[in-house]
């Protein structure tokens, strides 16, 4: 395959990279490194790296047709200032019809988009079925939603991955970092009444490749192991691998204006149409997770979410 991988210079970006390469893909990233990292992106044979936004039409046209992929992989988001409405539609939206056009214009053969399961909004019941209305009410949720639905109407052979909590190297998002972090550094932490989906990279890896399949099925599918675990859980596990003891009297606060309680998708439709499940069970998806951070740290660490009040 000629992969296009957008946003590769992420977690799940380069993630796919080091999963790939190796099998002889050819590979171009195109980056603004808003939140990625340039070194997981290094000079190598077969890997290419545009510097830029997909927002820029003229550069996203011009990648597409010096490279000519048959596959892309749309892994490019804005999400790290809430309040920045006009960035989350300039790569969300804006960014995703580039995409598009120029996808269309190269005769790719399979588009994959990657959405946040923060598209439906708060969900009437748990696990959320893939036909769950969606009703996004943050910026990232919002113009991530009108991409994906850009995206379906494209006429192009898409598969639109809506996504749990993908836990793997390089994860700057979320909890899991943030107490690492923090608890390494001795700081205090504070768990949000909620409970999330958490899926193994090698899982995610998995469900990508037999998405990307010249026969596979085409359409909106959650990817997600369809149990939720509480906040709460991840801290303690975390205190756990560090040595620290115990904290039973840790605070525990409601969910932001901005939050969902539960955020658990219910994957039976990828089940039943890819053959496809988590298997890598939570505790170990943690853990691993943890050992990568004890040998190689957490730098940054962004959130969708508006800062607590205080």
């Amino acid at each position: 395959m000629r992969i296009i991988i957008t946003g590769g210079a992420g977690c799940l970006g380069s993630n796919l990279i080091e999963h790939w390469l190796p099998q002889g893909h050819e590979i171009l990233v195109i980056d603004n490194f808003a939140t990625g990292k340039r070194e997981v992106v290094p000079a190598l044979p077969g890997l290419t790296l545009i510097e830029g936004s997909i927002a820029d039409r003229n550069l996203v046209a011009s990648a597409f047709e010096k490279f000519q992929p048959t596959h892309v992989v749309h892994s490019a988001a804005s999400y790290k200032d809430p309040a920045n409405w006009r960035e989350d539609i300039a790569t969300n939206v804006d960014g995703t019809a580039n995409v598009i056009d120029a996808a269309r214009a190269a005769g790719a053969v399979r588009i994959l988009n990657f959405q946040t399961v923060l598209c439906y909004g708060r969900p009437e019941s748990a696990p959320i079925p893939v036909e769950h209305p969606l009703r996004p009410f943050t910026s990232y949720g919002i113009s991530k939603v009108a991409g994906e639905q850009y995206l379906a109407m494209s006429g192009l052979p898409y598969v639109s991955l809506r996504l749990a909590n993908v836990t793997g190297p390089r994860l700057a998002i979320g909890p899991i970092p943030t107490f690492y972090k923090r608890l390494k550094a001795g700081q205090g932490c504070f768990c949000s009444d909620a409970q999330r989906d958490f899926l193994d990279m090698s899982d995610f890896l998995a469900a990508v490749d037999l998405a990307m399949a010249e026969q596979a099925p085409t359409g909106v599918f959650n990817v997600s192991s369809g149990i939720g675990h509480s906040i709460k859980e991840i801290y303690d596990l975390v205190r756990s691998h560090l040595g620290l003891p115990a904290d039973p009297d840790v605070k525990v606060v409601p969910v932001g204006d901005d939050d969902v309680p539960s955020v658990v998708p219910d994957p039976s439709r990828t089940r039943a149409a890819f053959g496809w499940q988590a298997r890598v069970p939570f505790d170990e998806t943690i853990r691993r997770l943890l050992a990568w951070y004890d040998a190689h740290g957490v730098s940054d660490v962004y959130s969708h979410l508006a800062a607590p009040k205080s």
